[in-house]
């Protein structure tokens, strides 16, 4: 019998800093146990459980001596099961940072001069300080935040490896802090020292390109701590001794890009010895230590190296790069030229008919802009001619395939650029394979989609916008934890939300929420969207079920009441301008004020006039998404112990007036497809009506060619409603479909990332707006819980389904996911009218599996194979 393994605590792999007095322990089972009977956790501290009967094995708290700040626990976990006593695991361990303000000994500074210029041109600062260390230190943990963007060094070796800290937060309440592990230290004379940069904090943000949205002035709080062999402790951190200047990073913006100069760079900067007397000393500051906190998710790094596809030179001289995949990260140039050589790098989505790169499609030209306004993404350097220089922009990323070098002086090869992919460094948990290469492609750009937009927050687009689109997550969420371990990710988003919502209830439409895109901004009224706000109940269910995390739901509780409390007062005590005469008994559950962006973006649709846009009935929308919150609500209390009458007697009131209000003589009011998918999803209809729906669901479907019609909301649910109703064929019909709107344009226009509209290239060849939308791309998840089979149901796939529905021609697939438990798998093939399955379940787990051919069976730990008989289907093209 082999040890317990997979020690994680809370949701990362590496706890390093955290600020929790009682971080969760989780474990997985020795291969092939059934079920976990006790659990023994023994800590080096002197914690020790004794056995506990339980066959809880995720998020156990910690319970033993109080933790202090710097203390690295130690911890082992036995288990007994079915199969017996086992082994000790192998130790893990976790650290916490400093966890009260009095920890802190360290000052904030702000440079002396302060950076100036331009919007989205202003350069970086350089901090530094020399340090004497009179013996041997054998650990060294650096704690860092700043209001921008800090980068640090030791001795001119840069310290850690995330990137873009200290992260993106509203920080009006929340501001991060890294621990780095800095390693052992000989004695001598060292230097500690940063680059500062403006970051979201006071850099341009958000599609309006908003600046100083939480300050004007950046600023730095970094504090050492050096630990003898003897185990005494010294203390540097920021102060009056700290000097600074600004050098070679001219400018540094995250949207405008990144501009260095490098015969301004000053020699030895970062190193001991070098000669500050001529920088400023920095201004000391009183920021105070409020507000600061670790991080539940992984940091962003950089994640993947890719070489070019090709280097192309233009007649013009320019070369255009191109890496064969649209990411989020920026170039890397290894070769600049002679001194003085300026080379400027325009990076974009997709090339003109010319070749060169286009970034007309980024540029934000709404309604509600004064005029439009400049893509950015453009990065430049000066050389120094010193060999080996690097250009590698670490305080900004882009959205890009392509990218244009001008000024190189001679040819550019492949050997002299690489493409750096940077997101959050989230852990793989799915993968999708299938017979069918295009819908393999689809799955790759929905992949790389949510990859180029999981960098901090989960993002609507890495270059337009970049902001944190409440709607776009919750409705990608389920997908997303297919795929990666988003658990600490959504966590720490979801605090963000719960940090911008408003007095009245109101959730912003994005999070972290910038001054001017929020209640003191000139689109406050765009905010509260039904379908957007109910991120705050969506994302902490789907955590939830995904992760078995009942915390996640306990913590976002008081956001939810707020935000579902406000839904039902405006139902209550509002009324759409348009209607007349008493109001009906239901209409006090009939959501149909306030603005909502409704089901954006269907094809052939665009908003209109915008006042038009603003003032419309949408009330067919908000109360559908009253009516499923409400209903997760009343579900969500009953799990952490509220009490749940409130909430389904909402959710029963919304439904009903639905229904009263959008369905006449048994069929819908609103004749969308959109509808008819929320209707189904959302259960909104009565059950003898469910046929008929699906049933028009298909008439709509066939009238529109074979072609979907939903916008952001309902896609996600178009195909497995209609599989669900019987029409599977239809689903992967609409699926597998030729032309726009649908998947399949996008794949065959060679788009290796998910487009924001279904017309994201036009016939002529021409993109339009951003064609790196993760939105869209949920139709993945059809692939792993219909296709595959693989659906979870109990939380944290404790027990779960393997129930493969094949069909668009395919002769196989196969799915895995690596859930809480273990990795779950399921692999099928279909060769001469014989189905043939391989499914995995992991220790601790049990799965339903059905058959194509209706045949079910209960599997428990270990591999399983299956068969039955199965005709391969006529797909048509």
């Amino acid at each position: 019998m082999t040890a317990p393994h997979t020690l994680r605590v809370e949701h990362l792999d590496a706890a390093l800093g955290i600020q929790t007095g009682a971080p969760r322990l989780s474990w997985q089972l020795p291969a092939g146990a059934a079920a976990q009977q006790a659990y023994r956790v023994i800590t080096d501290n002197g914690w020790d459980t004794g056995w506990v009967g339980s066959d809880r094995q995720l998020l156990v708290p910690y319970a033993g001596p109080p933790l202090a700040s710097s203390q690295r626990v130690a911890w082992q976990v036995q288990v007994r099961t079915d199969l017996g006593e086992s082994p000790v695991s192998e130790p893990s361990w976790f650290e916490t940072g400093l966890l009260w303000a009095e920890d802190w000994s360290a000052r904030w500074v702000e440079p002396g001069t302060m950076p100036a210029g331009e919007e989205g041109d202003r350069p970086a600062a350089l901090l530094r300080v020399e340090l004497d260390v009179p013996a041997p230190v054998v650990a060294a943990r650096l704690h860092a935040t700043a209001q921008g963007l800090y980068e640090a060094f030791l001795d001119g070796a840069r310290i850690g490896d995330a990137e873009l800290t200290p992260g993106y937060t509203q920080y009006d309440a929340r501001l991060q802090v890294q621990t780095h592990d800095v390693g052992p230290l000989a004695p001598g004379r060292h230097a500690l020292a940063v680059v500062l940069a403006d970051g979201w904090f006071r850099g341009q943000v958000g599609i309006t390109r908003a600046t100083d949205q939480w300050g004007d002035r950046t600023a730095l709080l970094a504090q050492l701590h050096l630990t003898a062999a003897d185990g005494s402790t010294v203390v540097v951190g920021t102060g009056a001794d700290w000097r600074s200047s600004v050098g070679h990073v001219v400018a540094a913006d995250l949207i405008a890009g990144e501009r260095w100069d490098l015969t301004r760079r000053p020699a030895g900067w970062d190193a001991p010895g070098f000669d500050d007397t001529g920088w400023d000393a920095v201004a000391v500051v009183d920021h105070g230590y409020a507000g600061l906190v670790d991080s539940p998710a992984p940091p962003a790094r950089r994640v993947e190296e890719l070489v070019p596809r090709s280097v192309t030179q233009l007649a013009s001289g320019a070369h255009v790069v191109d890496l064969g995949q649209n990411i989020n990260g920026w170039l890397r140039l290894a070769d600049l030229g002679p001194a003085g050589t300026e080379l400027t790098i325009t990076h974009g989505e997709w090339l003109g008919g010319d070749g060169d790169v286009t970034v007309a499609n980024l540029e934000p030209d709404l309604p509600f802009l004064p005029h439009r306004l400049p893509a950015g993404q453009v990065d430049a350097v000066v050389s120094a001619g010193v060999p080996g220089e690097v250009f590698e922009p670490r305080r900004t990323t882009h959205g890009f395939r392509y990218a244009r070098v001008e000024g190189h002086p001679g040819p550019l090869t492949a050997d002299d650029v690489r493409g750096v992919v940077v997101h959050t460094d989230l852990r793989r948990t799915g993968w999708f394979t299938c017979s069918d290469p295009r819908l393999q492609a689809l799955h790759d750009a929905a992949v790389w989609s949510f990859r180029d937009n999981a960098c901090d927050i989960p993002t609507d687009c890495p270059h337009r916008e970049r902001h944190g689109w409440t709607g776009d997550w919750q409705l990608f969420v389920p997908t997303a934890a297919f795929l990666y371990d988003v658990a600490g990710f959504s966590t720490k988003w979801l605090r963000d939300v719960a940090a911008d919502q408003w007095p009245d209830g109101t959730v912003a439409n994005v999070s972290p929420s910038p001054r001017h895109e929020g209640r003191e901004g000139p689109i406050a009224l765009l905010n509260g969207s039904a379908g957007w706000g109910d991120a705050c109940v969506i994302v902490p269910w789907e955590i939830h079920r995904a992760h078995g995390d009942t915390d996640v739901l306990a913590e976002n509780w008081p956001t939810m009441v707020r935000w579902l409390e406000r839904a039902e007062t405006m139902a209550r005590e509002q009324r759409h301008p348009t209607r007349t005469g008493e109001p009906a008994p239901h209409e006090r559950y009939l959501w149909d004020t306030g603005f909502h962006w409704g089901e954006w973006l269907e094809p052939g649709e665009g908003p209109g006039p915008m006042d038009a846009f603003v003032a419309a009935d949408k009330g067919d929308v908000a109360t559908a998404f009253l009516a499923h919150s409400a209903g997760l609500m009343a579900r969500i209390a009953g799990i952490i112990g509220e009490d749940p009458t409130r909430w389904t007697a909402l959710a029963d009131g919304a439904r009903d007036s639905w229904q009263r209000e959008y369905v006449r003589g048994g069929r819908l009011v609103v004749d969308t497809q959109a509808t008819h998918v929320r209707a189904l999803a959302f259960d909104l209809v009565p059950a003898d009506l469910r046929a008929a729906v699906a049933d028009r669901l298909v008439e709509l479907v066939r009238e529109a060619g074979g072609h979907l019609g939903t916008g952001f909301l309902a896609t996600p649910d178009l195909l497995p409603v209609l599989a669900d109703a019987g029409h599977l064929g239809t689903a992967y019909e609409v699926l597998l479909a030729d032309g726009e709107p649908g998947w399949m344009a996008m794949v065959d226009a060679g788009s290796t990332t998910v487009w924001e509209r279904w017309d994201g290239v036009r016939p002529d060849g021409t993109p339009h707006e951003s064609l790196n939308h993760y939105s869209k791309g949920a139709v993945v998840s059809f692939l792993h819980r219909y296709t595959a089979g693989i659906s979870l149901l109990e939380p944290a796939y404790r027990r779960f389904r393997v129930a493969p529905r094949p069909g668009g021609g395919l002769t196989s697939a196969s799915a895995a996911h690596e859930c809480p438990y273990g990795r779950v798998e399921s692999a099928w093939s279909l060769a001469d009218g014989r189905f043939e399955l391989t499914v995995v379940v992991p220790a601790g787990t049990s799965a339903e599996v059905v058959l194509p051919d209706g045949t079910t069976a209960t599997a428990g730990p270990g591999t399983h194979t299956y068969a039955c008989t199965h005709a391969l289907e006529d797909v048509p093209r």
